[in-house]
């Protein structure tokens, strides 16, 4: 009995392992194929987090023309590139007019991001390329949405991804990563566990 116990755990853990290897190379695959966006505020109070939004509109309403027709991620990165100098003059010019002295960066480059959620997105934690703003001292939680394929700037609308940015992110997407980014990981993971401890417990009963 111990040996079959053993090798149930081990088996468990070989499944276990598994899902979770293939969800890491997914979420790699996502990775490789959008580009984010990223802003900081200088601080957690709450004229920080206020000028933070004001900065991320000011962006918005910036991008959104010159993104507007991109088919294809390079193209996006070469426009985001070219268009930094003048990111951050519009960032800049929200801050002066709000009264506040921060310095302010832009940049894209690839950074290391938690698990986050997006409209009805949970993009797994990973290296994601991104345009990251930082607002001072960039120590306040941040605002971030997917630049492209463009989800961030439909109709000047954020937090909610209608259904052209969904359809965008769709057809950049392979059906399987596209499902990904809908489901609970930890709970595929748990329901693995517990179908797959369910089928070694009935094959165990078998032997008494």
């Amino acid at each position: 009995m111990k040996k079959i116990l053993l090798l149930v755990v081990v088996a468990i853990c070989l499944v276990i392992g598994g899902k979770q290897y293939q969800q890491h190379k997914m979420a790699e695959e996502i990775a490789g194929k959008i580009i984010r966006f990223h802003v900081l505020a200088n601080s957690d109070s709450q004229e920080d987090q206020n000028l933070k939004l004001e900065v991320r509109d000011a962006i918005g309403a910036f991008m959104q023309p010159r993104l507007a027709n991109v088919t294809d991620i390079e193209s996006s990165r070469q426009i985001v590139q070219e268009s930094i100098p003048d990111i951050e003059q519009k960032a800049e010019e929200v801050i002066s007019e709000k009264g506040y002295t921060y310095t302010v960066s832009a940049r894209l480059s690839n950074i290391d991001f938690p698990e986050k959620t997006y409209g009805p997105y949970t993009f797994q934690a990973g290296n994601y390329e991104a345009l990251e703003v930082v607002i001072g001292e960039g120590e306040g939680h941040n605002w971030w949405c997917v630049m492209y394929p463009n989800l961030c700037f439909f109709n000047s609308t954020y937090e909610v991804v209608d259904a052209e940015a969904e359809k965008s992110l769709e057809q950049i997407l392979t059906p399987e990563e596209y499902q990904s980014l809908m489901e609970d990981k930890n709970y595929e993971i748990k329901f693995a566990f517990l179908d797959f401890w369910k089928d070694i417990k009935e094959s165990v009963a078998i032997f008494h």
